[in-house]
C-alpha cells in the first residue's frame, strides 16, 4: 500500500515543463467524439420526453449516451497519456485546455453510477422532474465541461491568432455549440424553439390568457441563452463567415430532438438568424477594440432573429398574431437585451493586441520572437506525435 501511495505521488508530482497544446486535427477529434457523447444525450431525452412507459437504467440510448462518454474520456485520457510517454509528470503531462475535462471524467462516471441507482430505487423520470433530478444536473455539468475541451484549448493556443479561419475555430464551434444544446434541455420549459407556428400565432393573438405571459418568458431565456455564447465568441475573435451559422445549427438539435423535429420551420428560422448574424460581423466587424459594432452587433443580432422568427411562425402558421403590440414589440426587447448585454459584456473597449507592445520585448527584440518560436514549436511538435 505504502508503495502504491508513493507511485502516485510520483506520477502526480509537476515535473515542471510548460504545458503544449495539442494540434488542430487532435481538437477536432475531441469536438467529433464530443458529438457522440451529444447525440447520446438527445436520443436520451428524446426517450424520456415521448417514452412515457420507461422502467429501466438499461435502454439502446443509454448505450449511446454512455459509450459516447467513454470514447471521448478514453481519447482525452490518451492525450495525456502521450505527455506521460514524453517524460512529463502531474500537470505537465496534460494539453492546455484539456485539465478541467480530465478531472471532470471521474465525476461523471461517479454521477452516471448515482443516476443509475436513483432510477433503480425511486423510478425513472418522463416529466419536469426529469430538469431537476440531482443527479442529471452532476452529469450535465460535468458532460459540459468535457465537451467544451476544444473550447479552451483553442482559446489561447498560438496558432489561432485574432482572426481564425473556420476549419481552424470549428472545434471550439461544436463544443461550444453542443455546450449549448445540453443547456436548452435543461431549460426546456422556457425554451421559445419548442414553440410550433399555430402556437405562436395563438399565443399572442390575446392578452387574457397564460399563452402570451408564458411566450413572452420563453422569449427572454431563449434570447439569453443563444446571444450569450455568441457575444463571448465575438469578444475574443473576429470570427470567420459561417461562425455563427454553425453555432446555430447545433444549439437547435436538442429542442429539436424533444419534439421529433414537428417545429421545423421554427428551428430554421434560428439557423437564418445566425446566417443574418454572419453577415451582421462582415458589415460591422465587431471586436472587443470596437466597442460601437461590438453593442451595434449585440442590439441588431437578436432583433433580426426574432423578427424572422414571428415572420416564419406568422407565413406557416396561418396569419400575423392578432395583437400587434406583442409581435412587433418582443424583437425590440430582444434587441434592447442584447445591447444591455453588449454593454456588461464590453463596458470599455480594448487595445488591439497589436496596439500595446511588450516593454521588454521593445528592450530586446529577440525575446518576442524567441517565445512565439517557442509556442509554436509546442504545436509543431505535438502535430508531429499525433
Amino acid at each position: 500500500m505504502a508503495l502504491t501511495n508513493t507511485g502516485m505521488r510520483r506520477l502526480l508530482a509537476d515535473s515542471g515543463e510548460p504545458r503544449g497544446w495539442v494540434s488542430p486535427r487532435t481538437d477536432l477529434v475531441t469536438a467529433l467524439l464530443g458529438i457522440w457523447f451529444g447525440v447520446g444525450l438527445m436520443i436520451d431525452a428524446w426517450a424520456h420526453t415521448n417514452l412515457t412507459e420507461l422502467e429501466t437504467f438499461f435502454t439502446p440510448w443509454h448505450a449511446v449516451f454512455y459509450s459516447g462518454f467513454a470514447v471521448v474520456s478514453g481519447w482525452i485520457c490518451w492525450q495525456v497519456w502521450r505527455g506521460v510517454r514524453a517524460g512529463r509528470q502531474g500537470p505537465a503531462a496534460v494539453p492546455n485546455g484539456y485539465l478541467a475535462g480530465l478531472v471532470a471524467i471521474p465525476g461523471f462516471a461517479a454521477f452516471g453510477f448515482v443516476d443509475m441507482m436513483w432510477h433503480t430505487i425511486l423510478g425513472i423520470e418522463t416529466n419536469l422532474d426529469i430538469l431537476f433530478s440531482p443527479s442529471h444536473l452532476g452529469l450535465i455539468v460535468t458532460m459540459l465541461i468535457i465537451i467544451t475541451t476544444p473550447l479552451r484549448s483553442t482559446w489561447n493556443a498560438p496558432d489561432v491568432g485574432e482572426r481564425p479561419s473556420l476549419g481552424r475555430l470549428l472545434p471550439a464551434l461544436i463544443g461550444l455549440g453542443f455546450a449549448t444544446a445540453l443547456v436548452w434541455l435543461f431549460l426546456s420549459y422556457g425554451d421559445a424553439m419548442q414553440y410550433g407556428p399555430q402556437r405562436i400565432v395563438e399565443s399572442f393573438s390575446a392578452t387574457d390568457n397564460q399563452g402570451a405571459a408564458r411566450l413572452a418568458s420563453a422569449l427572454v431565456i431563449t434570447n439569453v441563452v443563444t446571444l450569450t455564447p455568441v457575444l463571448f465568441l465575438v469578444r475574443r475573435w473576429r470570427l470567420p463567415f459561417g461562425a455563427v451559422t454553425v453555432l446555430y445549427a447545433l444549439s437547435v438539435l436538442m429542442p429539436g430532438a424533444q419534439t421529433e423535429f414537428s417545429n421545423l420551420p421554427i428551428l430554421l428560422a434560428f439557423v437564418a438568424g445566425g446566417l443574418v448574424s454572419d453577415l451582421l460581423i462582415l458589415r460591422l466587424r465587431p471586436s472587443a477594440a470596437r466597442r460601437g459594432a461590438f453593442w451595434a452587433f449585440a442590439g441588431l443580432s437578436p432583433f433580426a432573429t426574432w423578427s424572422l422568427y414571428f415572420a416564419v411562425a406568422s407565413v406557416a402558421g396561418g396569419g400575423l398574431p392578432a395583437v400587434p403590440e406583442l409581435w412587433t414589440g418582443a424583437p425590440v426587447v430582444a434587441g434592447l437585451i442584447g445591447l444591455a448585454f453588449g454593454a456588461l459584456f464590453l463596458p470599455n473597449a480594448l487595445p488591439a493586441p497589436d496596439a500595446a507592445p511588450d516593454r521588454d520585448a521593445l528592450a530586446d527584440p529577440g525575446a518576442s520572437a524567441d517565445s512565439g518560436v517557442l509556442a509554436r514549436s509546442n504545436v509543431l511538435d505535438d502535430t508531429e506525435r499525433a
